[in-house]
């Protein structure tokens, strides 16, 4: 997967401008905390930046958030998630909401993707 110097610009930027359900949901994810997958935040898989993936898997987790309602929105998303399933990933939406009020659900639904995943 070849990235573009602008690609990197753009993660590294949304890196410093995450969303609070995005750092809720990295606190769990980060350092291997979750059963020992190693997840990377805003990932480039040019032209689109994941929010997390977990590369030895091939599990993209998008955290969607109000804006992901409008029409315009909804079909960007599908737009990247069909983009990223070409590239081989399994792409895993969950709703900011409920990273917030059911994150043991967000987490379990999650595990259950990667332990049905194969190593890549």
């Amino acid at each position: 997967m070849e990235k573009s110097p602008l690609t990197l610009s753009r993660a590294r930027i949304l890196r410093k401008s995450e969303t609070e359900a995005e750092i809720k949901l990295w606190g769990y994810l980060r350092d291997r905390r979750l059963a020992n997958f190693k997840f990377r935040r805003q990932v480039p898989i040019p032209p689109f930046i994941a929010d997390f993936a977990c590369l030895s898997h091939g599990l993209v987790v998008e955290v969607d958030g109000v804006t992901h309602g409008d029409q315009h929105e909804v079909l960007y998303d599908e737009r990247r998630t069909q983009y990223m399933r070409t590239k081989g990933f399994t792409v895993h939406r969950v709703n900011s909401l409920d990273v917030f009020n059911h994150m043991t659900d967000v987490l379990d639904g999650i595990l259950i993707i990667l332990k049905q995943s194969k190593l890549r």
